[in-house]
This record gives C-alpha cells, structure tokens and sequence, in this order.
C-alpha cells in the first residue's frame, strides 16, 4: 500500500508542475503559486491535521485520507483534461476569466490532495507502523527503512514513467494515465489498508474520539480547575469566562478551537523531550544542495548535460538506499541516539566538499553582482525567455543558452556534486534516526499533532530557502546560497548534538540516583 501510495504521490507532484507550466504559456508563475500555497496551507493546517488523526479511529483516518487524496487528483485530472482539449475555446468566455477559474480550481484541488497526503503520511508511516511492530525498536528500524527504500525508488522510477507517456502522447493521454491510477490504487490500497486493520487488532485499540464543542470545553475547564489556587475574585472571573465561551455562537466556538488546537499542537510540540531533534531535522530542508530543479538548473548553467544529471540522480538514489543500509547496522551497533551523531558527522563532513567547490576553480560566484547597478539604464525583464522548455524528470534545460556558457574548469562543479551525492548517505540515515526517536518517545495520545507540527517545520524551513534562492537568482550567486545551507545544516545538526548530550546528561542524572538511593 505504502509503495502505491509513494509511487502516485511522485507521479502527480511531477505531473502537475510540468501541467501549471504547459497551462500558462510555458512560464513558472503558477507553478510558483502552486508551491507556495502548499506549503502555506501545510504551514497552517499541520496541527489540525495531526490533531485529526489522533481524535479519529485508525481505519476511518486512513480511509478518508486516501479517498480525499485520490479522489481530487481524478477530478483536478479530468478538469487539466478538459482545460488542455478546449483551451482556446476556455480563453474566449468571461473575457479569459473562466481560464482563471480553471487555474484557481486545480490549484485548490491539487492543495487538497498534498494535505490529504499528509494526514495518510502522518497516519501510516507515523502511526501504523510504529503499532503493527509492536513497539519493537528493531522491527520499526528495519520497516522505516523499507518505507524509505521504496520513497528513494519511487522518486526516480515514478517521474520518468509518467513523463515518457507525455512525451511520447500527450498531456491529456499523460492525465488520462493519471486518472486511471489513481483509481484503480484506490481501489487496490483501500483494500490493502482494511485488511492490515483487520489482522492487527492492536489497531483498533486507540481512545474514542471527542466531539470539537465538548473537547474544547474540557479544555477550558481543565484550565479553569488549574487555576483554583488562586483568589475567590480570580475563581468567579474564570467561571464568567467560561461561561461566555458557552454562550457563543457555534461557528465561533469552532473557529476559537481551531485557533486553541493549533496553539496547543505547537506547544506540545515544544514539551517533547525530542524536540531538538526535530526541529535539527527541520533545518535540514533549508537547504539548495539537493536534487531538485534549482541545483540541476545551476548544474545545466554550468555545462552539465540532461543525460548526465539524470545519471547523477539515480546514483543520488544508490546512495540514499545506502543511507538506509547503514542506518540499521548502526542502530543496531551503536544505539539510536549514536547513529544520529555519525549520521550528522558524516553528512557534514561530504557537504565540505560543496563548500570547497564555492572557491575551487570554474566557479561562477561573483559578489559584486549583488550590488545593483544605479548607473545602468537597461531594463531586466522580471521572467527570461522561457519560450523553448524541455523537461527531463525534474530539470528545466533552456534550448536559448548562449553558446559558450561552459566554465573554464569543472572542478567546482564536480565537487558541489560528488559533495550532494556522498552526503545523501549520512542526511537518509539522520533522518530516519529523527524519524524513529518521534516514534519512540511520543506517547500515542499526541502522535498526530506532534507529527503534523513537525510537517509544519520542514516545509517553513523549505519555504525559507525558496525566498533564499528568490533573493540570489543569478547562478553568480549559487555559492552564497551553499554556504548558507551549509549554516542552516550546521545549525541544525547542533541542535541534535545538543539533544544527544542532554539525554545523557539525564541519563548520568538517573543512573546517579539510583545509585545513592
């Protein structure tokens, strides 16, 4: 199920961006859009969505989560279907304002589908697994490691077998294959899903849920009661509070829970005893030293071909397959904990080589470039021309790249890459240690909200570094933008070393105390 599941979630999060582009003249303003309002609505609905999870029985959470899902990528199919065959016919009704409705509608849609992915991803991956183990920290290393095997096979296989039936088709036959997979997978892991349910009984043993109105009093109750200690005339203002919270309308006792939950989703988050591991692992995205399609497109600025960075991602891929591999063998040598500080070691270690490649021979990066020029009168246009695109799995190569724009050297170049590609071993395992210890150490009450809070971080921190590079665009400017992501990193990985000695500290605390007792 987790497999088909990967495998539609790549499928669809290359599609649409290919689609929003081909939609808007070949130009990346909706995908922008697209991007940006996926990770506000992450950003604001995470601990709504985590706080879901935790207040709805296992198999109604799932289930919902994958119909949601699947079913709004078939119909944002069928409307990109019906937008690509009339398109001409679209743009001439309401002045061109049906065109806009049509983008408005895919958008949300394909929105609703990316949350609807993450309560499934919060559910399963966060939830089940850690439940169908039986709590066994060395069955859920090895499953987490599968889960994450499958993710690394998927992100390469998936795109390029959609983008070879657009290519070889078209956009409405590549939305057709889509459409068809995503109903034929729903069909495939709701079965799959409902029979797990049912062999694992320790599933449906989770509290009952709690109605919105009834959950939200109790909380201001519990508040209420907290604060008995304090004067009579505190006690009596408490209770008139109370009791013109009651009197409110529904909607907006609703809306004051919502606000409520997300508060105190963060602030659990907070009280977590890992929560410096989490948000270390939060840093970690702030990051341009990846493969997506800002490193690949300075790597293509730098002479590097679309063959050989399609080479480049799959051994990316070997060696986060790798990162899982040794994952296990140190956790099971080593310790949880021990594994993040090697894991951390490690990964730092290889991003040197892409810091050493910002000063190496055949780099671009010119800091007078950012100071602009007052004198100049010409006028930069806010887009380039983008007026020939081809796409090969996530790399947008430009056909009008003036000739001679190969660098006198290619060390910088193979150093920023040999620098990724190494340190992908060490990032997959550290994830997978951060990963495992939110498994471990919180309690099952809290699991969603703390999970969903955590999504929130990552794609904050992602947002960061999409205003990063938004500030420096100029491949002049690519080495700035590494360093950068190497402090984010840095700062990160402290952030777990600070965790790691705090947990031992507490542990010398204990084992001291037992001692003199």
């Amino acid at each position: 199920s987790g497999a088909l599941s990967m495998w539609g979630d790549r499928m669809w999060h290359f599609a649409i961006s290919v689609f929003l582009i081909e939609l808007y003249g070949r130009n990346l303003l909706l995908t922008a859009v697209f991007g940006l309002v996926v990770a506000g609505s992450v950003l604001m609905f995470g601990a709504l969505i985590g706080d879901w999870v935790d207040r709805n029985p296992r198999n109604k959470v799932a289930h919902a989560s994958l119909f949601v899902q699947n079913i709004s990528v078939t119909i944002c199919s069928i409307v990109l279907m019906l937008v690509f065959s009339y398109k001409q016919r679209i743009e001439q009704i309401w002045d061109g304002w049906l065109t806009v409705v049509c983008y408005t509608v895919v958008i949300v849609l394909a929105d609703v589908a990316n949350l609807a992915s993450t309560a499934l991803t919060i559910a399963i991956q966060r939830d089940w697994i850690v439940v169908i183990t039986g709590y066994n920290r060395g069955h859920l290393a090895g499953m987490n490691a599968t889960m994450r095997r499958i993710d690394q096979v998927t992100n390469i296989l998936a795109p390029l077998a959609v983008g070879q039936v657009m290519t070889l088709a078209s956009n409405v036959v590549g939305c057709g294959f889509i459409l068809g997979w995503n109903l034929v997978s729903l069909i495939v892991e709701f079965f799959f899903l409902s029979r797990v349910y049912r062999i694992v009984p320790a599933l449906s043993a989770k509290p009952p849920s709690v109605a919105v109105d009834q959950a939200y009093l109790q909380r201001i109750e519990r508040k209420r009661l907290q604060g008995m200690n304090c004067s009579l005339e505190g006690n009596c203002n408490s209770s008139l509070h109370l009791k013109e919270i009651t009197d409110l309308p529904l909607c907006f006792r609703r809306f004051r829970w919502l606000v409520s939950t997300c508060k105190d989703g963060w602030m659990a988050y907070y009280r977590q005893p890992v929560f410096l591991a989490g948000m270390g692992l939060a840093f970690l995205y702030t990051t341009v030293l990846g493969f997506d399609c800002i490193t690949t497109g300075y790597a293509y600025t730098q002479g590097i071909s679309g063959s050989l960075l399609s080479l480049l991602m799959g051994v990316s891929a070997i060696t986060g397959l790798m990162g899982t591999i040794m994952f296990t063998r140190l956790r099971k040598a080593y310790g949880l904990v021990n594994t993040g500080i090697i894991s951390s070691c490690l990964h730092l270690g290889c991003l040197l080589l892409c810091v050493c490649s910002v000063f190496a021979p055949g780099s671009p990066m010119d800091l007078s470039l950012l100071m602009p020029d007052i004198t100049s009168n010409s006028s930069t246009p806010l887009l380039p021309d983008r007026s020939s695109i081809h796409w090969t799995n996530n790399t947008v190569l430009f056909d009008n790249v003036p000739s001679g724009t190969a660098p006198e050297s290619y060390i910088s170049i193979i150093l920023l890459f040999l620098g990724v590609i190494t340190a992908r071993i060490g990032l997959w395992s550290f994830d997978l240690t951060v990963t495992q210890l939110l498994q471990e150490n919180i309690c099952e009450s809290e699991r969603g909200v703390v999970n969903g809070v955590q999504s929130s971080m990552n794609y904050l921190m992602d947002l960061l570094h999409f205003i990063m590079v938004i500030s420096a665009p100029q491949p002049q400017h690519f080495g700035i933008l590494v360093i950068i992501s190497v402090f984010f990193i840095t700062t990160g990985h402290t952030m777990y070393f600070l965790y790691a000695h705090k947990l031992k500290e507490d542990r010398k605390e204990l084992i001291n105390s037992r001692g003199s007792v």
